[in-house]
């Protein structure tokens, strides 16, 4: 079963920043969706690091969660 069935990660819709202090900000259609810091971000930048595109959109999707549940509204409602 493939993970991503719809083929979503495909478009490349995950963005990250690692920042000066050690956190790395996740970003998803331009805003930060969630905030990673301490051991777990050092973990997810040496895992990004060694990553090709499809393994690095994958490991964002992953570390994002749900974040998405169908009750966002878009800019122009």
């Amino acid at each position: 079963m493939p993970i991503d069935r719809r083929g979503k990660l495909a478009e490349q819709p995950f963005t990250y920043r690692a920042t000066k202090d050690g956190k790395v900000l996740v970003s998803w259609g331009g805003r930060v969706v969630t905030t990673v810091a301490g051991a777990a971000a050092a973990r997810l930048i040496a895992q990004l690091k060694s990553a090709d595109d499809p393994a690095t959109q994958l490991l964002l999707a992953k570390v994002t969660g749900q974040f998405k549940h169908g009750t966002e509204r878009s800019g122009d409602e």
